[in-house]
């Protein structure tokens, strides 16, 4: 699991190499500025690779209620884009 600045987790990303991973949190940090900007009760947002895909996205939103979304291609930044463009159209 990885922290980022507090309200940010990353569970399962440990096999993401360090460009892609630095090409990751710029892309979570962008979108997590927007929820933030959205949702004034955002607390932290979780993003989580499932195991053994390639790459189904989980994207947990903490706030005064629980919201989710999933989004699976074979690309991590198209799925993480799309799970996280759902979270924003909520």
């Amino acid at each position: 699991m990885i922290e980022l600045g507090g309200n940010i987790i990353l569970q399962n990303f440990e096999q993401i190499t360090g460009g892609e991973l630095i090409i990751t949190r710029k892309v979570i940090g962008n979108y997590r500025k927007e929820i933030s900007k959205k949702y004034e009760d955002f607390k932290k947002i979780k993003v989580t690779i499932i195991p053994e895909t390639k790459y189904k996205i989980k994207v947990n939103l903490e706030k005064n209620d629980m919201q989710e979304s999933m989004a699976e291609n074979p690309n991590l930044f198209f799925a993480l884009d799309k799970a996280l463009s759902k979270i924003l159209k909520n």
